[in-house]
């Protein structure tokens, strides 16, 4: 008996330090001894080059799958089957972001893309890169950077993601199962390719060119929706518009607007870029009325950023869109809706561009990029990390390494954000309302608009990181009693990293923008 007892013990020592060695193994930073930080302050104005780039991230779906009980869900155990397309005798799954977990693609509806615009003053070389994801994580955000030649000649590289909740899963965190990740491997090491591809090509086609700054920050109020109190926007609409100086054509354009691409909500089984297919479109080739042009489009290549999209900014199924041309009016989440939802942003983009604001041949870029480090206090986020669904490095005991950066380039001024940022944060509002868990004044002031320096302020969320919802701190409510009358814990908190990470993020952008605006 006792040598039973002795093996017993045995076996659970040697499964757990093999349990320890495996956790210690996941928990280990990929790339330790990577810094993003980077310091540029120049002053004298240069002749700017610009370039843009469009490669396809489409996946290639072979099998189709019938679901027999209708819950969007490929589950075996329910009944669904698959069809072979490549008859490799197993179901080759494209698990798509967003919503539940177990949402196979079906089939494409249209393309997804990596999308690059670059900048260079002769002194400093930007490339913004926007992918059609769900959320890239700053770990293939370096592998990406690592990949592009250094021939290539770029300073600074921002991989940012428009947060399509109608594409594979790049994150890990919506395969079949929790303890699964749903990254397909071999695409993400195309999606690698192809963003490495688009800064290359963007660079290649770089022009003398000219800027053309528009914007509109109240036409597309309509079009998003605040699901979680306070109600603050970052509704509007900013926009560049790089012209060749020597013949006149449009080489592309840069439009920046906050709302989740999640127009088509979870039921939808085809992959897609959601309504920011309908807005390039727009943009690049015209906004038609069936078959007739109603505004022409400018050509070049569209890229599409998002801005501040937490708390939550979202065109939710029971926010209502019109049809831009008739008196229809679309609710539940169609591909129509989404349609109109990207055809009326195309036609306030254009309208806006037809009225720039200013125009710059020549600008002085001034650049600084700081490596912060966030606590995860999330179990989720703790536990996903440990398994390995989610693929990406901490330092000591649950840290993981992200990035900021604030640049300006004449009057335009740049901050890049590492996830789902919360509006008021942004643009002022922050709260702090009764039943929150800490009881404190808002930390999060001044809002960060408000220390850029430049005349129009671009914010990129989701850039090089995704690190989730970054709520304030004196609006954290993860405990009952609930703030606003809620009964239940709002959902940001479940995706977020935890309380700390809205202040330290506030910070470390309040520093870098005080040494970015020193004259």
């Amino acid at each position: 008996m006792k040598k039973i007892f002795k093996t017993i013990g045995l076996i659970l020592l040697i499964a757990i330090v093999g349990l320890a060695i495996w956790i210690h193994s996941n928990l280990k930073d990929r790339n330790p001894d990577y810094a993003a930080d980077l310091r540029i302050m120049a002053s004298n104005p240069s002749s700017l080059n610009a370039g843009f780039a469009a490669m396809k991230i489409t996946p290639e779906i072979p099998d189709r799958w019938t679901d027999a009980n209708n819950d969007f869900e490929y589950r075996t155990k329910d009944g669904d089957t698959f069809e072979d397309g490549n008859g490799n005798g197993v179901f080759d799954a494209f698990w798509i972001a967003g919503f539940s977990g177990g949402r196979a693609a079906n089939g494409i509806h249209d393309d997804l893309w990596a999308r690059t615009m670059v900048i260079d003053d002769g002194t400093t070389r930007i490339a913004i890169v926007v992918l059609d994801a769900i959320g890239y994580l700053h770990d293939d955000v370096v592998d990406i950077r690592s990949r592009i030649p250094k021939e290539a000649g770029v300073t600074y590289t921002i991989i940012a993601s428009t947060h399509d909740h109608e594409s594979p899963d790049l994150v890990g965190i919506w395969g079949d199962s929790p303890f699964r990740s749903g990254i397909n491997k071999q695409y993400m090491e195309f999606v690698k390719d192809q963003a490495v591809m688009s800064v290359v090509t963007a660079v290649k086609n770089m022009r003398p060119a000219r800027l053309s700054i528009s914007q509109d920050l109240t036409g597309a109020i309509p079009l998003v929706k605040d699901t979680r109190q306070p109600e603050v926007f970052d509704s509007g609409l900013r926009l560049i518009k790089a012209i060749d100086k020597e013949n006149g054509n449009v080489l592309g354009s840069l439009i920046s607007w906050a709302d989740h691409p999640e127009t088509l909500w979870g039921d939808n089984l085809l992959i897609s870029s959601d309504f920011p297919h309908y807005v390039r479109e727009g943009v690049e080739k015209g906004v038609y009325k069936g078959d007739s042009l109603v505004k022409a489009g400018i050509g070049g290549i569209a890229v599409y950023i998002n801005g501040a999209i937490g708390g939550l900014m979202t065109t939710h199924p029971s926010l209502t869109v019109n049809d831009p041309f008739s008196d229809q009016k679309y609710d539940e989440p169609t591909f129509e809706k989404t349609e109109a939802q990207g055809k009326h942003l195309a036609l306030l983009a254009l309208n806006a561009m037809d009225h720039p604001l200013e125009e710059i041949d020549s600008a002085a870029t001034s650049l600084i990029v700081k490596t912060v480090y966030f606590p995860v206090a999330n179990k989720l986020f703790q536990l996903a990390t440990m398994i390995g669904t989610l693929d990406r490095g901490v330092t000591g005991w649950m840290n993981m390494r992200s990035e900021v950066s604030v640049f300006n380039i004449g009057p335009l001024s740049f901050t890049t954000i590492p996830g789902e940022i919360y509006p008021e944060i942004i643009n002022g509002g922050v709260e702090a309302p009764e039943g929150g868990d800490f009881g404190i004044k808002p930390m999060e002031t001044p809002p960060v608009r408000e220390m850029m320096a430049g005349k129009y302020k671009f914010v990129f969320g989701l850039a090089n990181d995704e690190i989730g919802y970054i709520v304030p701190r004196s609006q954290w409510d993860a405990e009952a009693p609930f703030t606003y009358g809620k009964t239940g814990r709002p959902y940001g908190e479940v995706n977020s990293l935890g309380p700390e990470t809205a202040p330290l993020l506030h910070q470390s952008i309040t520093q870098l923008l005080k040494e970015l605006n020193q004259p």
